[in-house]
């Protein structure tokens, strides 16, 4: 019976409670819903949800699962039990495997079968055997628990070895049976036997198991001239010739070779599972104090915060330019690490939370990335400033660390599109959730907190997850980099505002940040030097505008800001006068204002001025002195803000192509000058979305339990099983095709083409992928390749 046939039946007969635990492991079956079991059992099958089915698997789950594969076949009608898998697991009692193997069932990864014939036909047997469920083999790879193919398959995959089987097989006396063997499939069959016992290494040079040793892990390895290295019956003290020559290696191409499926168990003690991995690591020892990491969690928020406000005053008045390819480059960047008076790093992380949370936002005119959401930032509070960056980097679908200096390899540009990770907020969730079991586990005194490493979640997750573990491996020293920029972990730890962050707890993180976070200031201490002081951090109003006034040094809560010529005259290229900033300093500083700093705004304010600059986005000539009077007398032009420099020359505020826009409405024929055009356009703000409502980040695909019980409704009221839904068919039909390929059988398909007209063929499938399988038609003797939607009905003929 088919797999997915099968497996509706199980789901048919299983009760409301066990369907529920199913769609809460594997949401992803009933999003969107399914019309019957048999629906849901093809979707059970499919490739994508298997990945992420298996993805949630321990690895002592994995291990088992790998083991069941190895040890049944569907074609043969070879099912497996418990009673099997003790003999290919190593310590593992029959107990603990048939739990595991009802958690796989319970999964829907494998199915109820019926026992073997053999076992079949004897009364009183009560053991549950299973199969797994369609594709299950084609997810794990062609290596499933780390060992490599039998012969028979090697022989197919390797035309240079199956020439040389029947050679190398009448060469070793002890695997050939009374007489010489001829075909390939036969000396692969003979090594199967041969290849397998102990004395298969009689004669071997020395160190030929160290060799062996080598491939305990992983079947493929490298070896240079490979093919070459064959040599059946000639003897060599080379221990990789001699394992080639007989065919404990095999040699897939002429650089790489395979370690044989009998080989491999034969090194492991003939199991395929050596031991169950069924204990998780230790948790980690070493411990911190929670208030070194409340401290250090809180220096990092504070920072980050003066970076983002920096970032948003500084794209305000400057914005960010972009490489031709997409990115910020190697010298903006220097730039705004500079501006910012921070690390490199930290400017990358800077620039990817503010697009990520909508401060700064790309203009595609202009190839910038702009600050259009500048005020309603700096007038937010800082603990909402600090839950609208976590939320935004906690569900981002970028990895700032890709752009972050790496220990290796290439470094991608901030803000670039490669930085995408459609992964990525599912990868630092888990990486966290992990760092917060480990410290949980930990059990440290009261008063400490668990010090958890990149190695220690390496571990964990190694066996928690193994298969999502292998996608985490390289992004995990750059979350946890990440996550300490940002404030979410302590001195090696998860921190309160962190743990809340992770479970959506909003509310009680913006009282808890209340509480912690140290209240902004509006007092400034002015210095004789021409300095200010600011005792804490300041209001972002406060901040904004005593950055205009002089230049900040220094980094942390207590910056020292240095007054100048120069920062003066740019606040009063901004509007302000020597009356307002004295106003303002004496509003906020705690004593009078220093008389060398009186003087020096007083000085620079009577020196400004005398020679004036204004702005403008184009120009418009003409020859005809009465048509530029005309256009300046016209009402609809006053919208281009138009100054006359001239008698033929007017200059206006809009861009070129915008005053063309406008002169054509009016009925006039502009030319646009390009090769002159003006560097400064108008600013289009766009809005960033709702940065003073903060919107608890989506959990994590879980079925809403309404949405459960609505699908629970759906296929109770359907009837028996059938098997031939709209949805199901495609799944069997490939299934069946995949069948007749691994027998290699003939199929009948009933074909449609273009015109909608269908034909019943009689075909021998060879390959199928992509959606489309490529077929051997033995009636005109030729290869054809056939989409898979134009198929409509598939059987074994």
């Amino acid at each position: 019976m088919s797999s997915i046939r099968a497996l509706a039946e199980e789901l048919t007969a299983r009760g409301n409670d066990s369907l529920r635990r199913l769609f809460t492991s594997r949401p992803d079956l009933i999003m969107p819903g399914v019309p019957d079991f048999a629906a849901l059992a093809a979707r059970a099958c499919a490739r994508v949800s298997l990945q992420r089915a298996l993805e949630t698997l321990s690895k002592p789950q994995l291990e088992v699962l790998e083991a069941l594969v190895l040890t049944t076949d569907e074609d043969e009608g070879r099912s497996g039990s418990a009673v099997e898998l003790r003999h290919a697991v190593g310590s593992a009692t029959l107990g603990t495997l048939d739990a595991i193997l009802a958690e796989l069932s319970q999964l829907a990864l494998i199915y109820r079968a019926d026992p073997p014939d053999s076992i079949h036909s004897a009364s009183g047997s009560r053991r549950r055997y299973y199969q797994p469920v369609a594709r299950v083999r084609e997810v794990l790879g062609s290596y499933p628990a780390g060992l490599g193919r039998c012969y028979t398959e090697l022989a197919t995959a390797s035309q240079f070895f199956a020439d040389r089987a029947a050679d190398i097989v009448n060469s070793i006396p002890a695997a050939t049976q009374q007489q010489p063997v001829e075909h390939h499939i036969a000396a692969a069959y003979a090594l199967e036997r041969w290849a397998g016992l102990p004395e298969a290494l009689d004669g071997a040079p020395p160190r030929t198991r160290e060799v062996l040793v080598k491939f305990t892990n992983w079947p493929v390895g490298a070896v240079p001239h490979a093919e070459g290295r064959v040599r059946p019956g000639r003897r060599t003290d080379n221990p990789v010739d001699w394992l080639l020559s007989h065919a404990l290696l095999v040699s897939l191409d002429d650089e790489h070779v395979e370690l044989p499926r009998p080989v491999g168990l034969a090194l492991r003690g003939g199991r395929i599972v050596p031991e169950l991995s069924l204990d998780p690591p230790a948790a980690p020892k070493a411990t911190t104090s929670t208030a070194l990491r409340r401290n250090a969690a809180l220096g990092a928020i504070g920072e980050l915060l003066r970076l983002v406000s920096a970032l948003a005053v500084e794209a305000a008045d400057r914005p960010v330019e972009t490489l031709r390819a997409g990115g910020v480059g190697t010298r903006e960047l220097r730039r705004l690490t500079s501006v910012l008076r921070c690390e490199a790093d930290q400017t990358v992380l800077t620039l990817e939370l503010a697009a990520a949370a909508g401060i700064i936002t790309l203009d595609v005119d202009t190839s910038t990335w702009r600050a259009t959401s500048a005020e309603q930032w700096l007038g937010m509070a800082r603990p909402d400033q600090w839950l609208l960056l976590a939320a935004a980097w906690l569900d981002s679908p970028r990895m700032p660390s890709l752009a972050m200096s790496p220990e290796g390899g290439a470094q991608l540009a901030p803000l670039a599109g490669e930085g995408q990770r459609p992964d990525a907020a599912t990868v630092r969730r888990r990486i966290l959730e992990v760092s917060a079991d480990l410290g949980a586990e930990a059990n440290a005194p009261e008063g400490r907190a668990s010090v958890v490493s990149g190695d220690d979640i390496r571990r964990r997750l190694e066996w928690a997850q193994p298969r999502l573990a292998r996608r985490l491996r390289g992004l995990l020293e750059g979350v946890l980099a990440e996550a300490a920029m940002i404030g979410i972990t302590g001195s090696g730890a998860v921190t309160r505002a962190g743990a809340a962050v992770l479970r959506g707890d909003f509310d009680g993180l913006r009282t808890l940040l209340d509480e912690i976070l140290p209240p902004s200031v509006d007092r400034i201490l002015l210095q004789a030097d021409l300095t200010a002081v600011a005792p804490g951090y300041l209001e972002p109003g406060l901040s904004r505008r005593l950055s205009l006034l002089a230049d900040p040094e220094g980094r942390g809560p207590a910056t020292i800001y240095r007054f100048s010529a120069a920062s003066l005259r740019r606040a009063l290229d901004a509007g302000e006068d020597a009356a307002s900033i004295t106003e303002f300093l004496a509003e906020h500083a705690e004593t009078e204002v220093p008389q060398p700093l009186a003087y020096l705004v007083e000085d620079t304010a009577a020196r400004y001025g005398r020679i004036r600059v204004g702005r403008a986005g184009s120009f418009i000539v003409s020859d005809d002195e009465a048509a530029i009077a005309g256009l300046l007398r016209e009402p609809s032009a006053a919208q281009l803000g138009l100054t006359q420099i001239a008698p033929t020359v007017v200059v206006s505020n809009a861009s070129p192509q915008e005053a063309a826009a406008v002169l054509r409405d009016l009925g006039l024929a502009p030319a646009v000058d390009t090769s002159l055009d003006p560097a400064v356009r108008l600013q289009r703000l766009r809005g960033a979305a709702a940065l003073g409502l903060l919107v608890p980040a989506p959990p994590a695909m879980v079925p809403n339990p309404d949405d459960v019980e609505a699908q629970l409704g759906v296929l109770r009221n359907q009837s028996a099983v059938g098997g031939n839904g709209e949805e199901a068919a495609p799944m069997l039909g490939i299934e069946t095709l995949q069948k007749a390929i691994r027998l290699k059988r003939a199929v009948r398909l009933n074909i449609v083409d273009a015109l909608g007209n269908s034909t019943v063929e009689e075909l021998r499938p060879v390959s199928i992928s992509a959606g489309r399988v490529r077929v051997f038609d033995p009636e005109r003797e030729t290869e054809r390749v056939l989409s898979v939607h134009r198929i409509i009905d598939v059987e074994l003929a």
